[in-house]
């Protein structure tokens, strides 16, 4: 009993992560129906900028976490004015094309940059361990969980009753309608963009709390697929879910199973759901009638 809660617990801490991540997608997908398949390197890249303004230029951590969101937020909005913008109105798979090379581009400006080796910087998140019975987590771990939550919650509320919110939805429903009645296509775009990068941004800087910073954290845009497919690609709720459901099975299985088995069960995971129900749980089911 004590270790299956001290892996619920790891798993959710992690599935929360990933649910910041997938965020991401969903929102870009939301606005434009553009899978954004650099998602990961933009969380890698708020893990850096983190890194950057606490250790190289040894800012406090509160000024820190600013200065690395508002940057994370710059560089999505410069990518979607300089890469995305002038694709608007050509066939989607370009625009995910785009994406992909981007995702190397963005990678190697990193390691150009910070360079390949693992670093670290001082833990921002409460430290020492929570022990519950017999169980024991670190309690960063334990913290992450409510700010994730509280992140993907605002996040939810802005899609919900905001003006942009309200303009993303209904672009993604229908551009020409949106274009219609007055929506600029090119700043949602750019709004979706802008936090598309923020949400990634707040999960890299937790996630190199956790594991310290590494060029191994841009794996994660892969592993957050699985996520997204799960929930549904258009439901922030999806995303949380989705991310719960996934952080769950990856640490039973290594924890049970072991065998390497929790790298593999979030594709196995992707693959089922594929075949049985493409659109997700909380995803909008699209009939076409011919």
């Amino acid at each position: 009993m004590d270790t299956f809660v001290q892996l619920t617990l790891s798993g959710l801490s992690t599935g929360m992560i990933y649910a910041l991540a997938a965020v991401g997608f969903v929102v870009i997908y939301k606005s434009s129906d553009v899978i954004n398949f650099a998602q990961g390197e933009l969380l890698l890249f708020g893990t850096y900028l983190m890194f950057f303004t606490v250790v190289q230029l040894r800012l406090p951590w509160s000024l820190g976490v600013v200065i690395a969101i508002t940057s994370a937020v710059g560089i999505g909005l410069l990518i979607e004015r300089t890469v995305l913008r002038p694709l608007i109105g050509e066939p989607i798979i370009s625009m995910i094309m785009v994406t992909i090379g981007l995702s190397s581009v963005l990678r190697a400006v990193a390691n150009a940059i910070w360079g390949a080796q693992p670093r670290s910087f001082p833990s921002f998140l409460p430290g020492g361990e929570l022990r519950l019975g017999e169980a024991v987590i670190a309690l960063d771990r334990v913290v992450a969980i409510p700010i994730a939550l509280a992140v993907v919650s605002l996040l939810g509320l802005f899609f919900r009753h905001s003006r942009d919110g309200i303009a993303m939805r209904a672009i993604a429903d229908d551009q020409q309608a949106g274009l219609s009645v007055g929506i600029s296509i090119s700043r949602v775009f750019a709004v979706a963009w802008g936090l598309a990068a923020a949400s990634a941004a707040i999960g890299g800087i937790m996630l190199g709390n956790l594991v310290g910073v590494s060029q191994n954290i841009a794996a994660i845009g892969l592993r957050v697929f699985p996520v997204v497919i799960l929930g549904g690609l258009d439901s922030i709720p999806g995303a949380v879910v989705g991310g719960a459901v996934i952080g769950l099975l990856e640490v039973y299985a290594g924890g049970y199973l072991g065998h390497g088995l929790n790298l593999i069960i979030p594709y196995v995971v992707l693959i089922v759901v594929l075949m049985i129900r493409p659109y997700g749980l909380f995803g909008k089911e699209i009939i076409e009638r011919v």
